[in-house]
């Protein structure tokens, strides 16, 4: 049974993030399931850091861009959800290619959610672990 409570439309979440950081970084939403939510980000020159290695923030953007995302789908359509805090572990380089993220909920409460990110390179090798706590909030 899926856990959205808005409807999902895959090119009208791409089309709100026009003209923002997501934009900016090339960041993608590209798949959900009952339970998950899909991303991708380029490794490219708006990506990498003077070493020519996927830059830590752009992997902590592309997690939290998709736990913000799940999370607000996750909620009751008067709520907003907000990032309160977001952490992250780097366990593998990347040079280039497309990184791919899955958001997945470990709560969703009224008032707060918590959501596991993994990111994987294109040999499907995990290559960081984020977590998102959200807090949820009526719409004023």
């Amino acid at each position: 049974m899926p856990i959205w409570k808005r409807p999902v439309d895959l090119d009208a979440l791409n089309q709100a993030n026009r003209n923002t950081l997501m934009d900016a970084l090339g960041i993608r939403v590209t798949a959900i399931d009952d339970d998950a939510l899909y991303g991708t980000l380029p490794v490219d020159e708006r990506t990498r850091q003077p070493f020519g290695f996927l830059h830590g923030g752009a992997s902590v953007a592309l997690a939290e861009t998709l736990g913000s995302i799940a999370a607000n789908l996750a909620a009751d359509p008067g709520c907003v959800c907000m990032g309160v805090e977001v952490n992250a572990n780097h366990l593998k380089a990347v040079r280039s290619g497309v990184v791919t993220g899955c958001a997945r909920p470990l709560q969703i409460g009224r008032s707060i959610q918590v959501w596991d990110i993994r990111l994987e390179n294109e040999q499907q090798e995990l290559v960081c672990v984020a977590r998102i706590t959200v807090a949820v909030r009526e719409r004023r």
